[in-house]
């Protein structure tokens, strides 16, 4: 905890650095377990406090999936390692999905009205869905590539999406499923300054 009552993810990261694998595992297993314990113990409306605006513990918890599910990617980018898709990215989707509004917010510009339809083909084959059906605004492609661009690990252009409407155009362009400050995303792969 920093002085605020807050974490502050350097200064934990400065604390357990000197971990070896096996010590570091035993640590996060515990960190898991414990936070497993924690959410057990909470009604999932209950409204939890977070680096955004609060949220209910099942939010709170399904990101915190989220997360873990996005710097894993990044590892598995560092190593050269394929990431196999699963059916818990639609965590990923789901809350990618609610957090529309917050990434409008987050960009300091007022939320879109406008529905916009989402269609995800999941690594199972299945249909994942929100939004109107009959919405005009659409997003479609593999539930893999959406939840590489709302957690914003590759560039809209790098992925499969087909993207229809102005609104559904904008959202891409902003969309982020984490908290804090507006993300600059990814440029193009291929392209100088890749990150």
């Amino acid at each position: 905890m920093d002085a605020g009552g807050g974490v502050n993810p350097d200064t934990i990261a400065a604390r357990f650095r000197d971990l070896g694998g096996v010590e570091l595992l035993a640590w996060f297993d515990d960190a898991r377990g414990r936070l497993i314990a924690a959410f057990r113990e909470l009604d999932p409306s209950a409204r939890v406090p977070w680096f955004g605006p609060a949220m209910s513990a099942a939010s709170s918890l399904t990101a915190r999936i989220m997360e873990t599910w996005a710097h894993a990617q990044d590892i598995y980018d560092t190593v050269g390692a394929i990431h196999e898709p699963s059916t818990r990215l639609r965590h990923v989707a789901h809350i990618g999905v609610g957090a529309r509004a917050f990434s409008y917010a987050a960009h300091g510009r007022p939320a879109s009205s406008v529905p916009v339809r989402v269609e995800l083909m999941a690594p199972d084959g299945s249909t994942w869905a929100w939004g109107p059906e009959d919405a005009p605004q659409r997003i479609t492609g593999p539930a893999l590539d959406f939840a590489l661009l709302i957690t914003q690990r590759r560039h809209r252009d790098d992925l499969a999406l087909e993207v229809v409407g102005e609104a559904a155009q904008e959202w891409v362009e902003i969309g982020q499923a984490f908290a804090g400050e507006a993300g600059t995303g990814r440029a193009p792969l291929g392209t100088e300054g890749v990150r």
